[in-house]
Protein backbone atom coordinates (compact mmCIF):
# COMPACT_ATOMS: atom_id res chain seq x y z
CA UNK A 1 0.00 0.00 0.00
CA UNK A 2 3.22 2.44 1.10
CA UNK A 3 4.60 1.54 -2.29
CA UNK A 4 1.27 1.99 -4.27
CA UNK A 5 0.87 5.84 -2.86
CA UNK A 6 4.46 6.42 -3.50
CA UNK A 7 4.58 5.14 -6.40
CA UNK A 8 1.52 7.44 -7.31
CA UNK A 9 2.71 10.49 -5.63
CA UNK A 10 5.95 10.59 -8.19
CA UNK A 11 3.33 10.08 -11.35
CA UNK A 12 1.02 12.94 -9.48
CA UNK A 13 4.72 15.26 -9.28
CA UNK A 14 5.67 14.13 -12.77
CA UNK A 15 2.10 14.67 -14.87
CA UNK A 16 2.48 18.19 -12.57
CA UNK A 17 5.46 19.34 -13.78
CA UNK A 18 4.29 18.18 -17.50
CA UNK A 19 1.06 20.35 -17.15
CA UNK A 20 2.97 23.44 -16.55
CA UNK A 21 5.00 22.48 -19.68
CA UNK A 22 2.11 22.06 -21.63
CA UNK A 23 0.79 25.38 -20.51
CA UNK A 24 3.42 27.10 -21.62
CA UNK A 25 3.80 25.48 -24.72
CA UNK A 26 0.31 26.53 -25.84
CA UNK A 27 0.64 30.58 -24.66
CA UNK A 28 4.50 30.19 -26.88
CA UNK A 29 2.67 28.45 -29.24
CA UNK A 30 -0.47 31.15 -29.86
CA UNK A 31 2.55 34.02 -29.03
CA UNK A 32 4.35 33.06 -32.24
CA UNK A 33 1.16 32.70 -34.15
CA UNK A 34 0.16 35.95 -33.12
CA UNK A 35 3.81 37.96 -33.97
CA UNK A 36 3.20 35.78 -37.49
CA UNK A 37 -0.12 37.14 -38.52
CA UNK A 38 1.13 40.21 -37.72
CA UNK A 39 4.12 40.61 -39.37
CA UNK A 40 2.25 38.81 -42.68
CA UNK A 41 -0.74 41.62 -41.91
CA UNK A 42 1.74 44.42 -41.73
CA UNK A 43 4.30 42.97 -45.15
CA UNK A 44 7.53 45.05 -45.45
CA UNK A 45 6.24 48.31 -43.05
CA UNK A 46 8.43 49.11 -40.41
CA UNK A 47 7.47 50.30 -37.08
CA UNK A 48 10.02 53.02 -35.50
CA UNK A 49 9.14 53.22 -32.11
CA UNK A 50 10.85 56.13 -31.43
CA UNK A 51 8.35 58.23 -34.00
CA UNK A 52 5.44 56.12 -33.29
CA UNK A 53 5.28 55.86 -36.84
CA UNK A 54 5.70 53.35 -39.52
CA UNK A 55 7.72 53.19 -42.92
CA UNK A 56 6.74 51.99 -46.39
CA UNK A 57 8.77 50.41 -48.49
CA UNK A 58 8.97 53.61 -50.62
CA UNK A 59 10.08 55.90 -47.67
CA UNK A 60 7.09 56.94 -46.93
CA UNK A 61 5.35 57.64 -43.13
CA UNK A 62 2.39 56.44 -42.41
CA UNK A 63 1.38 58.41 -38.80
CA UNK A 64 -1.46 57.33 -35.99
CA UNK A 65 -5.07 59.16 -37.10
CA UNK A 66 -7.33 56.41 -34.20
CA UNK A 67 -7.08 54.73 -31.71
CA UNK A 68 -9.56 51.92 -31.38
CA UNK A 69 -10.38 51.47 -27.31
CA UNK A 70 -12.29 48.28 -28.31
CA UNK A 71 -10.13 46.21 -29.52
CA UNK A 72 -7.14 47.97 -28.14
CA UNK A 73 -5.37 48.73 -31.72
CA UNK A 74 -3.67 52.06 -32.78
CA UNK A 75 -4.79 53.09 -36.82
CA UNK A 76 -1.64 54.71 -38.98
CA UNK A 77 -2.20 55.52 -42.18
CA UNK A 78 -0.29 57.54 -45.03
CA UNK A 79 -0.67 60.99 -46.67
CA UNK A 80 -3.61 60.09 -49.67
CA UNK A 81 -1.93 61.92 -52.55
CA UNK A 82 1.40 60.35 -51.85
CA UNK A 83 -0.17 57.09 -51.87
CA UNK A 84 -1.97 57.66 -54.63
CA UNK A 85 0.42 58.89 -56.60
CA UNK A 86 2.72 56.02 -55.92
CA UNK A 87 3.88 53.90 -58.13
CA UNK A 88 3.30 50.35 -56.43
CA UNK A 89 -0.08 51.30 -54.92
CA UNK A 90 -2.02 48.53 -56.88
CA UNK A 91 0.31 46.17 -54.97
CA UNK A 92 -0.04 47.90 -51.60
CA UNK A 93 -4.07 48.72 -51.33
CA UNK A 94 -7.03 49.57 -53.01
CA UNK A 95 -8.13 52.38 -50.98
CA UNK A 96 -7.90 56.08 -52.09
CA UNK A 97 -7.42 57.62 -48.42
CA UNK A 98 -4.17 56.16 -48.52
CA UNK A 99 -2.31 52.81 -46.77
CA UNK A 100 -3.84 51.82 -43.31
CA UNK A 101 -2.04 49.93 -40.88
CA UNK A 102 -2.44 48.73 -37.18
CA UNK A 103 -0.64 48.42 -34.16
CA UNK A 104 -2.15 45.95 -31.00
CA UNK A 105 -0.73 49.22 -28.44
CA UNK A 106 -0.49 46.26 -25.51
CA UNK A 107 1.84 43.37 -24.65
CA UNK A 108 0.85 40.29 -24.88
CA UNK A 109 -1.46 38.77 -23.67
CA UNK A 110 -3.80 41.88 -23.46
CA UNK A 111 -5.57 41.28 -26.90
CA UNK A 112 -9.38 39.45 -27.19
CA UNK A 113 -7.58 36.34 -29.09
CA UNK A 114 -4.50 36.09 -26.95
CA UNK A 115 -6.32 35.98 -23.67
CA UNK A 116 -8.56 33.29 -25.22
CA UNK A 117 -5.50 30.74 -25.55
CA UNK A 118 -3.88 32.35 -22.40
CA UNK A 119 -7.14 31.38 -20.29
CA UNK A 120 -6.55 27.71 -21.93
CA UNK A 121 -2.72 27.88 -20.59
CA UNK A 122 -4.26 29.54 -17.27
CA UNK A 123 -6.78 26.91 -16.81
CA UNK A 124 -3.94 23.61 -17.57
CA UNK A 125 -2.10 25.00 -15.03
CA UNK A 126 -4.82 25.73 -12.92
CA UNK A 127 -5.64 21.91 -13.00
CA UNK A 128 -1.17 21.56 -12.25
CA UNK A 129 -2.17 23.27 -9.14
CA UNK A 130 -5.62 21.61 -8.16
CA UNK A 131 -4.47 17.74 -8.69
CA UNK A 132 -1.15 17.38 -6.64
CA UNK A 133 -3.65 18.97 -3.38
CA UNK A 134 -6.22 16.81 -3.62
CA UNK A 135 -3.61 13.86 -4.21
CA UNK A 136 -2.15 15.41 -0.83
CA UNK A 137 -5.43 14.85 0.98
CA UNK A 138 -5.24 10.92 0.18
CA UNK A 139 -1.71 10.76 1.20
CA UNK A 140 -1.15 7.38 3.24
CA UNK A 141 1.77 9.25 4.99
CA UNK A 142 2.63 13.29 5.83
CA UNK A 143 5.64 13.40 4.63
CA UNK A 144 4.27 12.72 1.33
CA UNK A 145 1.17 15.39 1.69
CA UNK A 146 3.93 17.42 2.39
CA UNK A 147 5.66 16.57 -0.87
CA UNK A 148 2.55 16.89 -2.67
CA UNK A 149 1.65 20.58 -1.68
CA UNK A 150 4.50 21.38 -1.95
CA UNK A 151 5.10 19.92 -5.63
CA UNK A 152 1.59 22.10 -5.97
CA UNK A 153 2.96 25.38 -4.49
CA UNK A 154 5.51 25.04 -6.55
CA UNK A 155 3.61 24.78 -9.81
CA UNK A 156 1.42 28.05 -8.77
CA UNK A 157 4.53 30.12 -8.30
CA UNK A 158 6.17 28.63 -11.67
CA UNK A 159 2.69 29.76 -13.61
CA UNK A 160 2.76 32.93 -11.96
CA UNK A 161 3.41 34.56 -14.87
CA UNK A 162 0.70 33.23 -17.09
CA UNK A 163 -1.72 34.75 -14.33
CA UNK A 164 -0.30 38.35 -14.85
CA UNK A 165 -2.49 40.78 -16.14
CA UNK A 166 -0.41 42.70 -18.47
CA UNK A 167 -2.90 45.08 -20.60
CA UNK A 168 -2.17 48.60 -19.38
CA UNK A 169 -3.02 52.62 -20.44
CA UNK A 170 -2.78 53.68 -23.44
CA UNK A 171 -0.16 55.93 -24.75
CA UNK A 172 -1.95 57.54 -27.03
CA UNK A 173 -0.44 60.55 -28.96
CA UNK A 174 -2.11 63.91 -28.90
CA UNK A 175 -4.61 64.60 -31.42
CA UNK A 176 -5.68 60.95 -31.83
CA UNK A 177 -9.23 60.26 -32.43
CA UNK A 178 -10.71 57.31 -30.28
CA UNK A 179 -12.65 55.45 -32.96
CA UNK A 180 -13.72 51.94 -32.78
CA UNK A 181 -13.58 49.67 -35.95
CA UNK A 182 -17.10 50.29 -37.18
CA UNK A 183 -16.43 54.11 -36.86
CA UNK A 184 -13.11 53.51 -39.04
CA UNK A 185 -15.39 51.56 -41.99
CA UNK A 186 -17.85 53.98 -41.90
CA UNK A 187 -15.48 57.10 -42.10
CA UNK A 188 -13.67 55.09 -44.62
CA UNK A 189 -17.01 54.50 -46.65
CA UNK A 190 -18.06 58.37 -46.17
CA UNK A 191 -14.56 59.24 -47.57
CA UNK A 192 -14.95 57.10 -50.64
CA UNK A 193 -18.70 58.17 -51.42
CA UNK A 194 -17.51 61.84 -51.35
CA UNK A 195 -14.40 60.95 -53.20
CA UNK A 196 -17.28 59.42 -55.93
CA UNK A 197 -19.40 62.73 -55.83
CA UNK A 198 -16.61 64.89 -56.33
CA UNK A 199 -15.14 62.93 -58.92
CA UNK A 200 -18.65 63.27 -60.53
CA UNK A 201 -19.50 66.55 -59.85
CA UNK A 202 -16.05 67.61 -61.74
CA UNK A 203 -17.10 65.43 -64.85
CA UNK A 204 -20.75 67.02 -64.76
CA UNK A 205 -18.58 70.53 -64.36
CA UNK A 206 -16.48 69.62 -67.39
CA UNK A 207 -19.21 68.94 -69.64
CA UNK A 208 -20.98 72.00 -68.71
CA UNK A 209 -18.39 73.87 -69.88
CA UNK A 210 -18.11 72.29 -73.38
CA UNK A 211 -21.59 72.79 -74.02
Amino acid sequence: MTAGMQAATWLTMGYTAVLVGIAYSIDTFARRAAAKVEGHRNGPFVYHEDHDAWQCPEDQWLWPTSFDPDNRVMRYRGTPSICNACPVKDTCTTSHDGREVSRAIDSWPASEAARFHRGIACAVSAIAVIWPLAMALAAATAPEALLLVGAAVLAGLVSLPLWSHLRRTPAVPEGVVFQSLDDNLEERNRLAEAEIRRRTSYASDRREQHR
